[in-house]
Parts: C-alpha cells; sequence; structure tokens
C-alpha cells in the first residue's frame, strides 16, 4: 500500500494539471471570440459615424510597401506592428489595397 501512495500523488497532479491546462485554454478562445466581436462593433460604429481610425506611423510604411506591389512584405510588416495574426494581417493589408 506504501507503494501505491507516490503513483497516486502524480495520477492526482497530472489529471489536475491536465484540466487547469484545457480549462485556461478554453477561457483564452472566449475572449479572443470576445475581442472580435467587439472590433468588429467599433468598425461597424467607426463607419457608420464617418470616422476614421487614428493614422498609426507604420502604416504609411505599409502603404508605400503595397505601391510596390510586395503585399508579402506588407503583411510581415503588419504583423510586427500589431501583434495581429496571419489572416488577419492579410485581411488588413488587402482591405488597404483596395
Amino acid at each position: 500500500m506504501d507503494n501505491f501512495f507516490p503513483w497516486i500523488v502524480l495520477v492526482l497532479l497530472v489529471v489536475s494539471s491536465a484540466a487547469t491546462g484545457a480549462g485556461a485554454s478554453q477561457r483564452a478562445k472566449m475572449l479572443d471570440r470576445r475581442i472580435q466581436r467587439l472590433e468588429r462593433k467599433v468598425d461597424v460604429l467607426l463607419t457608420h459615424l464617418g470616422a476614421q481610425e487614428p493614422a498609426d506611423p507604420g502604416m504609411a510604411e505599409i502603404d508605400e510597401l503595397l505601391r510596390k506591389g510586395k503585399k508579402i512584405e506588407a503583411i510581415k510588416l503588419h504583423r510586427e506592428l500589431t501583434g495581429s495574426g496571419l489572416k488577419e494581417a492579410k485581411d488588413e493589408v488587402e482591405r488597404r489595397m483596395r
């Protein structure tokens, strides 16, 4: 019986740490979806009011890369400046191309 006690403790630790990690991941996904919804709402409000976002100095460099036809470099720079993911950066750069 004494030999099983360390194994039981180890199994309980592994199970509890796995459950904690899964819960944190789920919360992070939920917060990410919530932020995306809020960003879309702000975009709709800005469009409705005819307002524009404040100009970001780095965006001028992105626009210059787009004028030179360097879309991939513009996406990379957008990701560096904003910390956004690949899809978000690609969508924003393509929006700026229009």
